[in-house]
């Protein structure tokens, strides 16, 4: 008895593991996490961390850590892809921290930017490589937010201890299974939707309406435990279709944050400007 409380135990740690090492790495490499680095600049060596997302109706803050007090800097900035002319602001300085802020953007706006130090002699563009690009959001609250977070970790949770219990030949996985599916639902077919709307002002963006890869991974994920459950309770063999349902959904979790997100088109609100404009012309009263 006390062997099997010790195997089931050991069942979930690795369930934990598996789940949080994946959160994690989902995380990291998704296109919002911050970018962090050090940059070698002559004998300086300059640290930051540029945002790539921002939540809220303020400016989105930019900071650069300099020591030397004679290095200025620029924060240059453009809506992402469009053929806008650069923007340029001068950043201030206190002690060693050079900062300037990113200009509110409607929700799922971008801005693609960088920082441009210079001395006397010298200019140095921060990160050298690429622009960075960051997406505003709207505020999520926390009461919808951390629900939404909870309940998809925990159904990925289930889901890895499920695939488990599926390989061991007197494996039981019916109930683990229903709580998966309720897990996903709760997480993100109920609170994912709400959590869309304060961020971004829709409740789904994925398939059959839009391209988000959020949704869509989620949705895939739903159906293919809906398939599993449905042939556990049909009295079915199951087994595979819940290993299969598991590496679906480890798969789609796997795959970044946010990447393919919502974007805002800009070109729409360009022309509708435009055509505002043009109906103020044409009725100067107006």
């Amino acid at each position: 008895m006390i062997k099997k409380v010790f195997i089931q135990i050991g069942f979930w740690v690795l369930a934990f593991i598996i789940t949080v090492a994946s959160a994690v790495y989902q995380r990291k490499t998704g296109p919002t996490y911050p970018i962090t680095d050090t940059q070698k600049w002559g004998d300086l060596h300059v640290s930051y961390e540029l945002l790539r997302s921002h939540g809220g109706t303020g400016d989105q803050p930019v900071k650069i850590s300099v020591s030397d007090s004679a290095v200025q800097g620029d924060l240059v900035y453009r809506r992402y892809n469009t053929n806008d002319n650069w923007t340029r602001v001068k950043m201030d300085r206190t002690a060693d921290t050079l900062s300037a802020a990113l200009p509110h953007q409607p929700p799922a706006g971008k801005l693609e930017y960088h920082i441009e130090l210079f001395n006397q002699n010298e200019t140095c563009m921060i990160p050298d490589k690429e622009n960075v690009v960051t997406r505003f959001k709207g505020q999520v609250p926390g009461r919808v937010l951390l629900p939404h977070i909870l309940f998809i970790f925990l159904g990925m949770l289930f889901s890895t201890r499920t695939a488990i219990e599926a390989f061991r030949k007197d494996g039981k996985t019916k109930w683990l299974s229903i709580f998966t599916l309720l897990l996903l639902l709760l997480g993100g077919m109920i609170f994912g939707p709400i959590v869309q709307k304060y961020a971004f002002g829709a409740y789904w963006t994925g398939f059959p309406y839009g391209t988000d890869l959020t949704d869509n991974k989620t949705l895939i994920a739903f159906i293919a435990w809906i398939i599993a459950v449905g042939l556990i309770l049909g009295k079915k063999k199951s087994r595979i279709a819940v290993i299969g349902a598991a590496i679906v959904t480890f798969v789609v979790f796997l795959i970044p944050h946010s990447m393919h997100g919502s974007e805002l088109d800009y070109s729409k609100i360009d022309a509708k400007a435009v055509q505002s404009d043009s109906l103020v012309n044409r009725n100067p009263d107006m």
